[in-house]
């Protein structure tokens, strides 16, 4: 039975970014968590949809001609 559930750390590490990155995801309510514990889960349905989210908008900056510069 496949994992339903990943930690902040495997999150950092699918979206290539810091556990602390990561955590604001969370704390911000920006991707969906549980506390177990001590510990934040994601559910990876709530990564997928979190991902699909930041492809939409990444399409309708695009579009839009918004560029930027704000790479991280």
């Amino acid at each position: 039975m496949p994992a339903r559930f990943v930690s902040i750390a495997d999150v950092a590490e699918t979206l290539a970014i810091s556990s602390r990155q990561a955590y604001g995801l969370v704390t911000s309510g920006e991707l969906p968590a549980i506390k177990v514990g001590k510990s934040w889960r994601i559910e990876l349905t709530e990564l997928e949809a979190y991902i699909q989210r930041q492809y939409a908008d990444a399409q309708t900056r695009v579009a839009a001609g918004d560029f930027g510069d704000d790479e991280d």
